[in-house]
């Protein structure tokens, strides 16, 4: 049985709480409604057009207006959901705050970071979970985390743990999915040959993201492998991004760095690569390895958030911040690279893994059980 829930999240932008949600929904789009805090970014008009009714408050980043506090309760006496499901910390606090207010019983939080860095998290967004994690304990009936890390860091922040239940993102396997055809059409693209060394990293531009590891540990692989080459995908990846290309110039890689900007061909650029490098220092879970994997292509990950337990032993994993063991393990995945059986059945467990652990109805099964079990002990 599916229940009417009402989404409230703090962006629609691209990232990937708001990729999750919107794979939530459209599978039964005419249960869910959405409440976007800020406007309607990239995943607004992608949810309208698959026939949820999306909502935007067009509230400034970090800033609560009367005028959105106001509409955002009238919208929830209007809609009248069996559960409230909130998506990231402004969102909770607010959403749960007003969602009381409006009457509503069935208030679900949703925790998307593992972890806070005070020198790369906003100020704001730390003082909001501090907020949330008081509150933990009357406000929400469950807390759902997108990681096992994340419900151990939050409930030392003091979050209520007995509220907390783990529900790993789901990759959606019909869409992720080895493309050969699509995979030598971007290579073709950007001039590099199949028996070159192709790396990529698929993120938007933010400091938790740490290019700057990467770009260091590339440094360190070309003087062995001078050949190689490194895609960069996502919002901020391009060439007009003076702090991004300043980087690249301070280790001296010029050319060796492909900047692609946002693309929305993610299967087929999964494909191109060789490996996906993800140099992340806090992630909840990232689906960008699942995405990846998916699609076939091994990953060497920072050890953030659920990255080790996505990856498995299909790849490798490194500690957060440290150029020089991101580097060592690139080079042992390129040394394996030319073993094309050991690297060809590397890139099978790597598929077999997302679609025995991570799949997208696993997930859709996994929120639906949990805001049944809010419907049913709500208080009449």
């Amino acid at each position: 049985m599916n229940i009417p829930t009402l989404h409230i999240i703090t962006t629609l932008g691209n990232g990937g709480a708001e990729s999750v949600l919107y794979r939530l929904c459209i599978q039964n789009p005419e249960q869910y409604e959405v409440i976007c805090l800020t406007d309607s970014g990239k995943y607004g008009p992608l949810l309208s057009a698959a026939g949820v009714r999306v909502h935007t408050l067009d509230m400034p980043r970090g800033k609560v207006t009367l005028a959105g506090f106001l509409r955002l309760w009238k919208l929830i006496r209007q809609a009248r959901p069996a559960v409230i499901q909130t998506w990231m910390y402004h969102a909770d606090l607010l959403g749960g705050m007003i969602g009381r207010l409006a009457g509503n019983q069935a208030i679900l939080w949703n925790i998307r970071h593992t972890d806070l860095v005070p020198d790369k998290s906003r100020r704001s967004t730390i003082m909001v979970a501090k907020i949330c994690a008081h509150l933990s304990r009357w406000m929400p009936h469950k807390i759902i985390c997108c990681a096992e890390r994340a419900t151990e860091t939050h409930a030392a922040m003091g979050y209520d743990s007995s509220r907390m239940v783990v529900i790993g993102n789901g990759c959606d396997l019909s869409h992720f999915t080895p493309d050969v055809v699509g995979g030598k059409k971007i290579r073709d693209e950007l001039g590099v040959p199949e028996d070159v060394p192709l790396l990529g990293y698929v993120a938007r531009c933010h400091p938790l993201k740490d290019h700057n590891t990467l770009l260091a540990a590339f440094a360190l692989i070309r003087r062995t492998w001078a050949g190689a080459r490194l895609l960069l995908v996502g919002p901020g990846m391009t060439a007009e991004n003076a702090e991004l290309k300043a980087m690249i110039m301070q280790y001296s890689l010029g050319e060796a760095v492909l900047l692609a900007g946002p693309r929305t061909d993610i299967p087929a650029v999964m494909s191109a690569l060789d490996l996906h490098v993800m140099s992340s220092v806090s992630e909840g879970f990232p689906n960008v390895l699942a995405e990846a994997m998916a699609c076939g292509t091994p990953c060497v990950t920072t050890d953030v958030g659920d990255a080790a337990l996505i990856v498995g032993d299909t790849g490798w994993v490194v500690p957060a911040n440290t150029p020089s063991a991101l580097a060592a393990a690139i080079s042992s995945a390129l040394v394996e690279r030319n073993n094309s059986d050991a690297w060809n059945l590397r890139k099978r467990a790597a598929r077999m893994r997302i679609e025995e652990r991570f799949s997208l109805a696993s997930m859709v099964s996994a929120y639906q059980a949990v805001w049944q079990t809010a419907n049913a002990n709500k208080p009449e």
